[in-house]
């Protein structure tokens, strides 16, 4: 069984025991959070619109690994770096419930 949850904008493919990373969710390790899912396929092919929630826990915050940003123009002595370190929440997914 599968769902396709929405979590900061983005779309995931999830099924019970699949850890990701999502945009940072406001939540301390060791909480559980719920998703409503977009839809949900079954082992049949079946596909549930709408229909249930999908429970996961929050495994730890974090940050990805610094993207630079460098801004360069030719002849003029400009030069910037920025860096960006997006954060983070990983989460593990405990089971997708239907009704």
């Amino acid at each position: 069984m599968y769902a396709i949850i929405e979590a900061g904008g983005k779309q995931y493919r999830v099924s019970p025991g699949d850890r990701l990373k999502v945009e940072k969710l406001n939540l301390n390790q060791g909480e559980l959070v719920e998703f409503k899912p977009i839809l949900i396929g079954k082992e049949n092919g079946e596909v549930v619109l709408q229909k249930g929630k999908v429970v996961a826990e929050v495994l730890n915050q974090g940050k990805h690994k610094k993207v630079i940003v460098f801004k360069f123009r030719a002849k003029k002595n400009y030069k910037r770096w920025r860096g960006h370190r997006q954060p983070y929440t990983e989460i593990i997914i405990k089971e997708i419930q239907e009704v």
